[in-house]
């Protein structure tokens, strides 16, 4: 089973060169599993009225074979791995015009809403059935190693703005706060971002502020959030191609 969402690119998904955001292409992504999740039976309203608990993004990691522009369609088709455990696999394939051009896979647990602990998948009997079956991916999504030495490079105040329904720092802000501090208007110009990966480790809160270190490994940009007391919150690591 698989859903499909299509969406034109605006104004407001691009950078000043007409190339999507990876922060935009994450937000279209997060809102397909959404909408397939209401369309399976397992929603937001449904999990925290049976179950108490709501779907929390723990590892999203994309690919693209080309950039995506201003103006695009595309449509995103998506399905979920099932499990029982307390972590379910989502996967994604990305087309425009009918030509398959990314892919994305995102890890999700579900945890409760009063006290964030994690519930096992096999307590959900919505999810059966609902799985992708032939369609699902080999791929998971292992923690990212940091670099031994990254340098702070820049310090983000968690505001109202940045919040979602959850409470916290809606996860695709991360993206935005990594490429601001990787600089990408320098380091990006003539690229795309072609691959991301982010590890979302612990929660941020409005009225926070979070230390983000940097690095560069070959092909690879490294950012990672810290809290105020040193532990990390997220990490993501970044990989670029060149502009066709």
């Amino acid at each position: 089973m698989y859903y499909e969402h299509t969406v034109r690119l605006s104004g407001m998904d691009v950078d000043g060169r007409g190339v999507c955001k990876a922060s935009a292409l994450l937000n279209h992504l997060q809102n397909a599993a959404t909408l397939a999740a209401e369309d399976g039976g397992f929603s937001r309203e449904m999990l925290i009225e049976r179950y108490g608990a709501f779907w929390m993004l723990a590892r999203s990691w994309y690919r693209l074979e080309r950039p995506l522009c201003w103006e695009d369609e595309i449509t995103i088709r998506t399905w979920h791995r099932g499990g029982k455990r307390a972590m379910m696999y989502r996967d994604y394939d990305i087309y425009v015009g009918g030509e398959l051009v990314g892919e994305s896979v995102s890890a999700w647990v579900l945890a409760g809403v009063e006290d964030r602990k994690l519930l096992r998948l096999s307590q959900m009997r919505e999810l059966e059935g609902t799985e992708g079956g032939g369609l699902c991916k080999q791929l998971t999504l292992s923690k990212l190693r940091m670099p031994g030495e990254m340098e702070e490079r820049d310090r983000r105040r968690m505001g109202y703005s940045d919040t979602d329904i959850n409470g916290h720092v809606n996860n695709v802000h991360y993206a935005d706060f990594a490429c601001d501090a990787l600089h990408l208007e320098r380091y990006g110009r003539g690229k795309f971002v072609r691959t991301v990966q982010i590890d979302y480790v612990g929660e941020c809160h409005a009225g926070e502020t979070v230390t983000i270190d940097t690095a560069v490994q070959g092909d690879e940009l490294f950012a990672r959030g810290r809290g105020q007391g040193g532990d990390e919150r997220f990490g993501v690591c970044l990989a670029l191609d060149k502009l066709p």
